[in-house]
């Protein structure tokens, strides 16, 4: 792996993985839809890709979720699956978002930017132990790699390669 696949994000299947056709990574990617996950998968035609995963911050159901977790940054990864060179060319956008109103909503509220998201939120109790003295315990967390993750280990174990895209088109 070269310095600017680290930048990028680049990934590459281990050696002896058969690359899978286009319709078969296409498939494994939407099979990570799940009730239970925080994204969601779906055909990405309107967004300029062959598909888009993005958190699910508009469904009420995980609202609650998103607005505890004191999240500031809405992600989008679109991608594009190249059957010739066997890799999924991944643009991963992200947008500043604002609480607003009450019930508080998300607002698209500024700064957009290119590249791998590092979002980590962290929530903890502080409370005195039986021991007496001060303990942490962590009580929430959040992280932006949970949505890269689970589609890069899809389509490494597909054995084509996940290819992040900053500069030029997806």
């Amino acid at each position: 792996m070269g310095l600017f696949d680290k930048l990028t994000g680049t990934k590459h299947p281990d050696n002896g993985v058969a690359p899978r056709s286009a319709a078969e990574v296409r498939k494994a990617l939407l099979g990570l839809n799940q009730p239970d996950v925080p994204y969601v998968i779906r055909d990405g035609a309107a967004k300029g890709a062959d598909l888009v995963a993005e958190w699910r911050m508009a469904e009420p159901a995980w609202q609650a979720i998103f607005i505890e977790s004191q999240l500031t940054r809405a992600v989008r990864i679109r991608m594009r699956l190249v059957q010739e060179d066997h890799e999924v060319r991944a643009l991963e956008e992200g947008w500043e978002v604002t609480r607003v109103g009450n019930p508080p909503k998300f607002k698209i509220s500024g700064s957009y930017s290119r590249g791998p998201d590092r979002t980590v939120s962290r929530h903890y109790r502080v409370e005195r132990g039986e021991s007496g003295r001060l303990e942490a315990t962590e009580t929430f967390r959040f992280n932006g790699a949970d949505l890269r993750n689970p589609l890069e280990d899809a389509v490494l174990q597909s054995g084509w390669t996940w290819r992040g895209v900053i500069f030029g088109k997806l």
